[in-house]
């Protein structure tokens, strides 16, 4: 039985809006049509989804998620982060390596994907690691984990130190036309730092990790790109300086790509109200003006993407304070909220924009065949209420842990219905 989607409002990247009946069967969109004189096509024997007044978008991608397994579990699984994706709308996530075991070996990677298979309700797309257990000493088999189904390599959570090894990666990832990922962070600044080096950590004596730590290994990488040719991607772009960095290499040529978090858009250091650590991130929440910075520079198209970060942890980890705590917040159900409310309901960005950069934007950059509702695509749809305000409850929270800082906020602009590959798997 296909699915009818009846009277939705889609949007495109200029921001045209036009009313639409959607068929989806099997796993495919099927027709499109538009709505003319609110004529309705004939829909028995199919499931009817009425989303008049509502907006209807391809399902939202999510490049650069955690979700535990293996290893991690009692903070979340991929049968519980998979759940909390569709909640928040996202049909395709593509999870990090940085679990236990960490995703350097064949294996690993055939057990997330099968684990993904059973146990998931939206695409899984893993990374492997750059090193093995990243350690930043040898490489792993860039062309077995390509062949398992990795979608790029990254030691995200910890920075590649050495330039060689890195230099060494993109040049082995290049070859076989991967890209590298990277968490930039030289780990000589940041050592014993739990918060950003500004007013708050001075306020409370509290060690800061400087805008440097991150930029430095931009720089670096953006040189190490330049030189091999390789798809180089930043992951959770969050000072001025590094968008400097971006902007300079993206205006040379220099295959480049970036990304940003809704936390690094909407709060700054100014904003943590004590010492929870529900606000401890890595990167750190920066100052207004890095917060303005990267908000341009997702405008002006230096920083592409918008991805999550999702990272959950225990409110037992959480509660032991800014310094013992883990850092990370979970980023999948407030997401798109948090978004549309700050910036499409005041005006600063159209809905298209904000569409766009969470569906085909990072698509586009990943060449993943997803993030469209044209004739034929896989029929991965996001259903979202524009109009009804919520407040965040942690009770409501569908994710295993619950370690946000946004508790408490009204938002607008929440996901109702999360169609993946043809099926219902948020309602």
């Amino acid at each position: 039985m296909g699915i009818w989607i009846l009277n939705g409002i889609t949007v495109d990247v200029n921001n045209v809006q036009a009313k639409k009946h959607i068929l989806v069967e099997n796993d495919k969109i099927a027709k499109v049509i538009d709505v003319v004189d609110g004529s309705v096509p004939p829909t028995e024997g199919h499931e009817v989804i009425d989303a008049a007044g509502k907006l209807v978008t391809p399902g939202f991608i999510d490049m650069h998620v955690h979700l535990r397994e293996p290893g991690f579990e009692h903070k979340e699984n991929i049968a519980t982060g998979t759940r909390s994706a569709a909640r928040g709308g996202f049909t395709t996530i593509a999870c990090m390596p940085n679990t236990r075991p960490v995703i350097d070996t064949v294996d690993t990677v055939n057990y997330i994907l099968d684990k993904a298979a059973t146990e998931g309700v939206v695409r899984v797309l893993p990374y492997g690691t750059i090193t093995k257990n990243e350690l930043g000493r040898e490489l792993t088999d860039f062309a077995a984990l390509k062949e398992a189904g990795v979608i790029g390599y990254t030691d995200d959570g910890v920075g590649v130190q050495s330039a060689q090894m890195m230099k060494d990666a993109m040049a082995l990832a290049a070859s076989i036309g991967m890209p590298i990922i990277a968490h930039c962070e030289d780990d000589t600044l940041v050592v014993g730092a739990p918060v950003s080096e500004g007013t708050f950590a001075k306020k409370h004596g509290l060690k800061g990790i400087p805008n440097e730590s991150e930029a430095i290994h931009v720089g670096r990488d953006v040189l190490l790109a330049e030189a091999t040719g390789v798809h180089y991607h930043v992951c959770h772009v969050s000072t001025e300086q590094s968008v400097r960095l971006i902007r300079h290499a993206k205006q040379f040529g220099i295959k480049v790509t970036a990304e940003v978090c809704p936390h690094h858009l909407v709060l700054s250091e100014e904003d943590i109200p004590g010492l929870d650590a529900n606000w401890k991130m890595n990167p750190p929440l920066r100052t207004p003006r890095d917060v303005q910075a990267v908000i341009e520079a997702l405008e002006d198209g230096t920083i592409d993407i918008i991805v999550t970060d999702h990272a959950p942890h225990t409110e037992e980890e959480k509660e032991k304070g800014m310094m013992l705590a883990p850092f990370g917040i979970l980023g999948f159900e407030t997401a798109f909220s948090l978004l549309y409310t700050k910036f499409v309901l005041t005006g600063k960005w159209s809905l298209g924009f904000l569409v766009d950069r969470m569906t085909k934007k990072p698509a586009d950059i990943f060449g993943l065949p997803y993030g469209t509702l044209e004739v034929g695509s896989a029929a991965d749809i996001t259903i979202v209420d524009l109009e009804t305000e919520r407040e965040v409850l942690k009770e409501e929270i569908v994710s295993r842990s619950k370690n946000t800082p946004f508790i408490g906020w009204k938002l607008q602009g929440w996901p109702v219905v999360t169609i993946a590959s043809g099926k219902v798997v948020w309602s």
